[in-house]
């Protein structure tokens, strides 16, 4: 067996880092960091949390895929609450 590090970027990315080890070329288990778990066992120990959580990250995604931003003021014409 062995390990290899392997660095994952991405802002909405939760793991900053993860160790793989493997035995024989075959990925048998990831290592996070004490942190990290405890977030995650948390988060899916959690439905609610769990779903704000997701929806943040649709949010986010959404927001990285669109450069269009209202303004308030435009939002508030758009649906007729002027």
């Amino acid at each position: 067996m062995y390990c290899r590090e392997v660095e994952l970027t991405g802002e909405s990315n939760m793991l900053d880092q993860v160790q793989i080890i493997k035995d024989r070329d075959e990925a048998r288990f990831a290592v996070i960091p004490y942190e990290e778990y405890l977030f995650l066992r948390d988060l899916l120990n959690d439905q609610e949390k769990l779903e704000d959580y997701l929806d943040y990250l649709h949010v986010q995604q959404v927001k990285a895929e669109s450069s269009v931003r209202y303004s308030l003021e435009e939002v508030k014409s758009m649906l007729g609450l002027k």
